[in-house]
């Protein structure tokens, strides 16, 4: 049986305090575990891991389909998802939150549109509230939506704010608040237990102590 746990890790915003976190805990991640790297896999045989990096969105497929024993992603992305993996972790780091934003003067229209990157986050929270919105799913350039007047409002990430302040927008309603997890594949956390509790662990009284606070 293989005992290598593989982990797929999430490009962009996560990716450096996932890294950092990990040395925290004593993981000897190499220095060519990087986004610049072009390796598209990275073996570290003395601590038993492997790693490779996904877009986000992608993170939790990799690890429901056992591609990877392992996952770092954010919590956002788990609600949008709603893939079969266990949640093992809150890592505690990239905090932000899932907002919608809208132009100052905003005012409730009689055919509501909500432009976002969350369709089912989006769909969901404004039917828990009795409201009709159209959701239209956009990829990019979301604070764009309501500046051409497709959609009068927006659900995205926020963070610090300032990309919606640059756009002129402003958060009228918080989601949920949101950090990075740790999730597992299934079948893997059956079959590799001992590996997966012991790295998980190690994580665990890190993030206690503090760990990944730079």
């Amino acid at each position: 049986m293989n005992n290598m746990l593989t982990i797929a890790m999430p490009k962009g915003r996560i990716f450096e305090e996932a890294v950092h976190l990990m040395r925290e805990a004593g993981f000897p991640i190499p220095d060519e575990l990087s986004e610049d790297s072009r390796k598209l896999i990275v073996t570290v045989p003395e601590a038993g891991l492997s790693f490779f990096l996904a877009k986000p969105m992608d993170v939790p497929t990799y690890v429901e389909y056992g591609t990877a024993d392992l996952g770092v992603v954010g919590k956002d992305v788990l609600l949008e998802e709603e893939r079969d993996v266990y949640e093992l972790l809150d890592l505690r780091i990239s905090p932000c939150r899932i907002s919608v934003a809208g132009l100052p003067d905003w005012q409730p229209t009689l055919h509501p549109r909500v432009a976002t990157k969350y369709p089912r986050i989006a769909d969901r929270y404004f039917r828990e509230r009795g409201q009709q919105v159209e959701v239209i799913r956009l990829n990019g350039s979301i604070e764009l939506a309501p500046l051409i007047g497709l959609a009068d409002r927006i659900v995205d990430i926020v963070s610090t704010g300032r990309t919606l302040k640059e756009n002129g927008l402003v958060e009228l309603e918080t989601i949920t608040t949101v950090t990075s997890r740790l999730i597992a594949n299934r079948s893997s956390y059956r079959m590799k237990s001992e590996q997966i509790d012991a790295l998980t662990c190690s994580l665990a009284d890190t993030v206690r102590q503090g760990g990944s606070v730079r």
